[in-house]
């Protein structure tokens, strides 16, 4: 992925965000398309994504937090879900009020659409701001999809993913577990290319940087095996501080594994001299 991919503010809005869609696959969940047709002919939401974006990038020069993040973290969140559910995981709105899996998919899938869009006011917070902005819209895009009472729980059910994908978030429901271990899983290397080739040049940019590959996979003994490849030992930094600060808490635990690999021969030189 090219820096000219990530940056969001070389273009005006209305071009830069034409071709923005949300894609993934449903596997025939009529409800998660409904959800997603309506999310991509939502100009406000695209919107939402573009300024997280500027904010993240251009002005505190931070990895992406574009409609390509969204895009990640969902179709990582889809896949945690579907292996967890596939080796006999109850994600929680169907132990708690018999809706099924299919329904646990949309949660998910509003949970991670919707869990940075408070970057469009501020960095600090953002969790909570996505709160707010979430609760007033997310109900008029899942009309189609569901009638109450149960658009009510999928809304509050997606609000609390989203609230809990923060660094202290203590989700108590699986599909929260999903979204907030999944946000830390979109850590490929082009993630860290724009504020690293800008001179950003921290242990966030560096340990990103050095992250190679990221690989969901069915486990042997528990449900997910992830396999991270790095280049550099910087990205022992990524893996423990942020993926395992996200999976301690996330009541997925024990149904993940996590190894991270050097792969290379010989470390990569990421920067000449480090300087304060």
């Amino acid at each position: 992925m090219s820096a000219a991919q990530i940056d969001p503010s070389d273009r005006p809005p209305r071009e830069a965000l034409a071709d923005v869609r949300i894609r993934v696959p449903t596997r025939g969940n009529r409800k998660l398309e409904r959800l997603l047709d309506a999310v991509n002919a939502d100009e406000q939401v695209k919107a939402w994504w573009h300024v997280s974006a500027v904010n993240a990038t251009r002005r505190l020069g931070m990895s992406d937090h574009s409609w390509i993040h969204i895009q990640i973290v969902l179709n990582v969140a889809l896949r945690l879900a579907r292996l967890l559910f596939r080796r006999g995981v109850v994600p929680n709105v169907v132990a708690d009020y018999a809706m099924s899996e299919r329904d646990a998919e949309v949660v998910i899938a509003a949970g991670a659409l919707f869990h940075d869009v408070g970057m469009t006011i501020h960095r600090a917070d953002h969790e909570e701001y996505s709160l707010f902005l979430t609760a007033d819209k997310l109900g008029t895009l899942l009309a189609d999809a569901y009638q109450e009472p149960e658009r009510s729980i999928v809304v509050a059910e997606a609000l609390h993913a989203i609230i809990g994908h923060r660094r202290r978030g203590n989700p108590f429901t699986i599909e929260a577990g999903i979204v907030r271990v999944a946000d830390a899983l979109d850590m490929a290397r082009g993630r860290s290319r724009v504020p690293f080739e800008a001179g950003h040049q921290n242990i966030h940019s560096l340990s990103a940087y050095a992250i190679e590959e990221v690989r969901i996979t069915p486990g042997k003994d528990r449900a997910v095996r992830v396999e991270i490849a790095m280049s550099n030992s910087a990205g022992i930094f990524q893996v423990d501080e942020l993926l395992a600060t996200k999976l301690r808490g996330s009541g997925l635990e024990q149904h993940v594994e996590v190894i991270a690999r050097i792969d290379a021969e010989h470390e990569k030189r990421l920067v000449q001299v480090f300087r304060i």
